[in-house]
């Protein structure tokens, strides 16, 4: 897919010598342009965290996702605002758990939070009333492409279980926070019958949440080809099933709701090539 020729990929090396990271921009903006039917596409930061890839994601408007302290802070570098008060948020971080430097940043930034914990609510509750959260839900189900990238279930340490959500409303309730929506990621690949129980699950946690929301976030994990026989994946019928999922909620809550997209690697993994060269070769036997 990229535009990357061979006599570029080497008149680079000898520029910038190797071993050197190439990215076609033109590849990036071309997969974006692909999902422009969500409300709001999120960069997975952790799948590409160069600085000058994310100045190119918002370039073209694409918001970000972090996981770490040090996600955050290169994302502020490259121009991305930390503090969200109100509306869609530039930055949300997502996480299971709060150290102790990254809660004082997150209540001194007033950084969106998707957390993945009761305790990360008890932590940032008493310390910053008001602040703006998403609940990241362990639906009690996952998927994946393979049992590594399978991020739902029991074996999975990610997202508040499913039967917990009541008392994650709860402290949300009590402590002021402003609950912006739910959020379900339960792996890599795209499997749309597979897909169809996730949005029915996202439906019956809305009902169950009984509060209101401004959006839902469908996750990421969205397939790319790896090989020539791999069929790339279907993005307006992956936009067709979660806007049905949208609809359906919107109509329960009485007003739009926003329907967000996180996906990584689907806007990098096919615009990358990593330049090295052969210093030396050997025989060892027969090899």
């Amino acid at each position: 897919m990229s535009t990357l020729s061979d006599q570029l990929i080497a008149t680079l090396a000898q520029q910038q010598g190797t071993p050197l990271w190439c990215y076609d921009a033109a590849v990036i903006r071309a997969k974006a342009a692909q999902l422009k039917q969500f409300d709001t596409v999120r960069f997975a930061q952790k799948a590409c965290s160069n600085i000058h890839i994310l100045s190119l994601m918002r370039e073209i408007g694409i918001k970000v996702d972090s996981v770490s302290l040090g996600e955050l802070e290169r994302a502020k570098r490259a121009g991305y605002r930390l503090t969200t008060t109100e509306g869609e948020a530039e930055v949300v971080f997502t996480a299971d758990l709060f150290d102790r430097q990254t809660l004082e940043r997150v209540v001194a930034d007033k950084i969106e939070v998707n957390v993945g914990s009761l305790d990360m609510l008890h932590q940032l509750g008493p310390q910053s009333p008001g602040h703006r959260v998403w609940i990241r839900v362990n639906p009690g189900f996952g998927h994946g492409h393979s049992r590594k990238t399978n991020t739902g279930g029991e074996n999975s340490k990610h997202g508040i279980w499913h039967t917990e959500l009541p008392q994650a409303i709860a402290a949300v309730r009590q402590y002021g926070l402003k609950l912006v929506g739910l959020h379900l990621h339960i792996g890599s690949g795209v499997d749309y019958d597979h897909l169809q129980q996730v949005g029915e699950a996202m439906i019956e946690l809305v009902k169950q949440a009984d509060h209101d929301l401004e959006a839902i976030s469908a996750g990421g994990g969205l397939s790319i080809p790896y090989r020539d026989s791999d069929e790339p994946v279907d993005t307006a019928h992956y936009f067709e099933l979660w806007d049905a999922v949208r609809q359906r909620i919107a109509d329960h809550l009485g007003h739009p709701v926003r329907l967000e997209l996180e996906p990584g690697r689907f806007l990098v993994a096919e615009s990358g090539v990593l330049v090295a060269e052969v210093r030396a070769s050997k025989y060892m036997g027969s090899r």
